[in-house]
């Protein structure tokens, strides 16, 4: 019996775990931290043997195969006791794609594709297909496949996800973006982190499909000189008109693929997330789902109705005539700059947190042109004081608050009648809080107490 060790008991952790058993592997699931309780609650429940706050060396060093979670970085000295005993070290995803046949729809970039991946899954559920949504949303792909296997998977590829896939294959795969973010995962160099990007690329399938945003610099550049294989390469732009992909004509969006049969086309304003990266995301879900033949009418349908993901450009409510968005989700300065420029009202901007190396220029013309008042949520002193170095001279109102509530309520004060008060950290969120979920949850809590 092959030994499978699992480093990282969360959804991919246990959701591999509950694969290998099925596929009758000796599992061994290990966590340096503690275990969330439902996690522990499944391990026990199907007798797979665990250990919480430690690495036991001695016995993972003892396995045939480990299956990491994308948190571990690969310079970690256990990683690096494994590369040198030569012992495979794979991701969730890589080892949950050897047990199914199913069409897989990759999608990564460095902004958007939480919100693409579920614009793909929701056309598809319209459709009727028996679709999984997997990846950084959802169930895992591994817990999927064990408990009830999809004809498609949609799945949410993180740069770090792509580190550890080699041989599962895309049908399609999608690149959204390259802006530099997660640069310290990769020696500071963007060139590293572009490479990693650009792995979904290397991952589809001869005859698959890759659909790309030709009006991103990086990534033009880097197709020039990159193999594709016999991959149908299908671009996407704003910019320019297209002989074949997604592009915008006299207001509407078309898209052409397959020698231009069966154009798909709809008018801008129809589409439910409005602002230019919506734009980008609504392209590649309507190409990657054009490819699958779905119809017409329900690629249009889907993508008037749609509904926002929780902590992206989430409405909350309106309080007194001031509309509060929740884009706690924005952990990088590009997110935000996307942010802020589908805002169409004087923005409140409610920002800081935990830098990430950020250069706020980037955000200089967008915050003189939309932003009224800025008000830091940063712990770290620090970190403020750069907001303000950046923004000082440019917008009038800079107040830094001790609290998530105290921020809200800020915001109330300084708002009026048609503003938007707006929360988008560009920054990630572990001074205060335990993830950007929960910061988001705290600023809706804080809104709906006003």
């Amino acid at each position: 019996m092959k030994k499978l060790v699992i480093l990282g008991a969360g959804e991919s952790g246990t959701g591999a775990a509950l694969l290998a058993k099925k596929n009758e592997y000796e599992v061994f699931v290990s966590d340096s931290g503690e275990i969330k309780e439902k996690y522990k609650t499944v391990l026990w429940n199907n007798k797979i043997e665990f250990e919480e706050k430690a690495h036991s060396a001695d016995r993972i060093l003892k396995a045939d195969q480990v299956v990491k979670s994308p948190g571990i970085p690969d310079n970690s000295e256990l990683i690096q006791q494994l590369i040198k005993k030569e012992i495979p070290v794979i991701s969730e995803i890589e080892f949950a794609g050897r047990y199914t046949d199913a069409f897989m729809i990759g999608v990564t970039g460095s902004n958007g594709k939480t919100t693409t991946v579920n614009l793909i899954y929701h056309i598809l559920k319209n459709a009727g297909m028996n679709v999984g949504l997997t990846g950084n949303v959802g169930n895992s792909l591994a817990r999927q496949i064990a408990e009830d296997d999809k004809e498609i998977y949609v799945i949410e590829l993180s740069s770090y996800q792509l580190d550890g896939m080699e041989k599962i294959k895309m049908d399609i795969g999608v690149l959204l973006n390259i802006t530099p973010d997660h640069l310290d995962r990769y020696d500071n160099k963007m060139e590293n982190y572009v490479d990693s990007k650009f792995k979904i690329l290397e991952l589809v399938k001869p005859g698959g499909h890759f659909i790309y945003n030709i009006d991103d610099e990086v990534m033009k550049s880097k197709l020039r000189n990159k193999q594709t294989k016999g991959v149908n390469l299908i671009p996407f732009s704003i910019e320019d008109e297209l002989d074949e992909g997604a592009f915008i004509n006299e207001n509407q969006l078309i898209v052409k693929i397959n020698q231009n049969q069966n154009q798909f086309n709809m008018l801008l304003q129809e589409l439910a997330l409005q602002g230019k990266h919506n734009i980008y995301n609504s392209m590649a879900a309507g190409i990657a789902t054009r490819v699958l033949e779905v119809r017409k009418e329900i690629i249009r349908d889907s993508l008037m109705d749609f509904q926002n993901i929780e902590h992206r450009l989430e409405y909350v409510v309106k309080v007194h005539g001031i509309e509060y968005i929740n884009d706690s989700k924005a952990t990088n300065v590009n997110s935000t700059w996307y942010a802020l420029e589908s805002m169409t009202k004087p923005v409140i901007w409610i920002v800081g947190g935990v830098d990430k190396g950020n250069d706020y220029s980037i955000l200089s013309e967008l915050v003189r042109k939309k932003v009224k008042a800025i008000i830091c949520i940063g712990a770290e002193k620090k970190s403020n004081r750069k907001i303000h170095r950046a923004f000082d001279e440019i917008v009038e109102t800079i107040i830094d608050a001790s609290s998530m509530e105290e921020a809200v309520k800020l915001s109330y004060r300084l708002g009026t009648k048609g503003d938007v008060a707006m929360l988008s950290p560009c920054c990630a969120s572990f001074d205060a809080f335990k993830n950007y979920e929960e910061r988001g949850w705290r600023f809706k809590k804080a809104v709906r107490e006003l």
